[in-house]
């Protein structure tokens, strides 16, 4: 099992608690996104899967992780898709549902993320998942950010 944890620090098992969300709320829409920080000597990480219930809400688990210091911006935001895709194809074998990825890249050429939307994007749209980058929908990489500061 991948070691999830809701916002209290409970450890959740994402397949059941999928399932569970899914016979719930049949409608619900499934955000998976990525963000890193580097903090001190340290590079942090968390990957959210986050349910949006239409207008009425969102609620989401994390995994994070802490690695040395990740220097290359480049190398630190692949590792961003990475970390959403992995998580994305280990979730839809093990539940039948569709997920969108949440992308902390912004669609401004102004800033240097936005050298890696062609690629990423292209490489999580040919495994047959819709990716939302900035300023469109950031539903799991907003929750991801602030669990990495």
């Amino acid at each position: 099992m991948r070691l999830f944890k809701n916002i209290k620090g409970e450890r959740i098992d994402p397949v059941e608690h999928t399932l569970k969300i899914l016979r719930d709320y049949p409608n619900v829409k499934i955000h998976i996104g990525s963000d890193s920080q580097n903090v001190g000597k340290k590079t942090k990480y968390a990957t959210v899967i986050a349910y949006r219930y239409g207008s009425r809400g969102v609620h989401y688990i994390l995994s994070k992780k802490t690695e040395l210091l990740i220097k290359d911006m480049w190398t630190r935001l692949w590792k961003e898709a990475e970390m959403s895709i992995d998580i994305a194809q280990w979730l839809t074998h093990q539940v039948s549902v569709r997920v969108e990825i949440d992308m902390d890249y912004n669609s401004d050429e102004n800033f240097k993320s936005s050298k890696l939307i062609s690629a990423t994007k292209g490489w999580a749209n040919s495994l047959g998942y819709k990716v939302n980058v900035k300023p469109n929908n950031q539903i799991a990489t907003r929750a991801a950010d602030y669990h990495c500061k």
